[in-house]
C-alpha cells in the first residue's frame, strides 16, 4: 500500500543508490527514462539531484516542464527498466509499448509507474554542466513508499519489495539484509567514563603508594627487631 511520507524522506529513498525510472511529460505525452545515477542534495530544504546527458529526450521535457517525478523499481520491472533504456521517448511512446500501468502524479502534471517502492516528485530547481552530463536539481515536493518495502530505512525483508541497483550493462543487484551498528555514545558521556577511568587508576596508583609504604615500614621495623645495620643489605 502507498503511503505519503515528509519531503525530507526522499534522502532515504535515494539512500543506497537505487537505480530510477524518471518520468516527465509534455503535451499530454508521457516520456519514461531510467537513471542511474541520484543523490540528494539537502536536507532542508530537500533537495535531489539525478544525473541526465543533454541528448536525452527526457533531459529536453524536464527543461521544458521545470518538473520531474521518480518512481524507484523492484525486480518485478527488471526487464522493463532495461528496456526503457534502450528507446528514446522522442520517438516511441514508451508507455504505450510496455504497457506499463500508471497512476497521476500528487503534485505534478505527470505520471508516476505502478509496482515500484517508492515514488519523488521534484520541481525543476537547475541544471548545471557537470561534463557530458548534467546535474539536474529538483525541490522535493512529494514523497510516496510502499509500507512493505519502506518504513524510515529499506527493510531488505521481502526480495519483491527491495529497490534494485544498477551494475553497468544488463546487469542489477538487490541488497540483501539490514544490519544495526552500535549507537556511537555521546561526547559528554566519553567524556564521563574518561574521568572516571582517570579516577580509578590514581585511586590504584593511591593504594599501590601505601601498599608499598607500609611494606617499607614493615621492613625497617623486623630490621631494627634483628639487629641489621643499615648498611648490610
Amino acid at each position: 500500500m502507498r503511503r505519503n511520507l515528509d519531503e525530507v524522506d526522499a534522502r532515504r529513498l535515494l539512500t543506497g543508490g537505487p537505480v530510477l525510472l524518471v518520468s516527465s511529460s509534455y503535451r499530454g505525452r508521457h516520456n519514461v527514462m531510467p537513471v542511474a545515477y541520484a543523490m540528494p542534495l539537502s536536507l532542508v530544504p530537500p533537495v535531489i539531484g539525478i544525473a541526465v546527458h543533454p541528448s536525452r529526450h527526457t533531459f529536453d521535457v524536464i527543461k521544458k516542464r521545470n518538473e520531474f517525478a521518480i518512481s524507484i523499481p523492484g525486480r518485478e520491472l527488471l526487464h522493463h527498466i532495461q528496456y526503457l533504456g534502450s528507446l528514446s521517448g522522442e520517438d516511441f511512446d514508451k508507455l504505450e509499448l510496455t504497457k506499463l500501468p500508471t497512476f497521476r502524479a500528487r503534485k505534478l502534471d505527470t505520471v508516476l509507474v505502478e509496482g515500484c517502492v517508492g515514488w519523488i516528485e521534484c520541481a525543476l530547481k537547475d541544471t548545471i554542466d557537470m561534463g557530458d552530463h548534467f546535474l539536474v536539481i529538483g525541490d522535493v515536493v512529494a514523497v510516496q513508499a510502499d509500507d512493505d518495502a519502506f518504513n524510515d530505512h529499506w527493510l531488505l525483508t521481502d526480495n519483491d519489495q527491495k529497490p534494485l541497483h544498477y551494475l553497468g550493462g544488463n546487469h542489477y543487484s538487490m541488497l540483501s539484509e539490514v544490519m544495526d551498528a552500535r549507537i556511537p555514545k555521546r561526547a559528554e558521556e566519553y567524556g564521563k567514563r574518561l574521568d572516571e577511568a582517570v579516577e580509578e587508576q590514581l585511586e590504584l596508583t593511591r593504594d599501590a603508594d601505601e601498599r608499598r609504604a607500609e611494606e617499607d615500614y614493615e621492613r625497617d621495623e623486623f630490621r631494627r627487631r634483628e639487629g641489621f645495620d643499615a648498611t648490610d643489605l
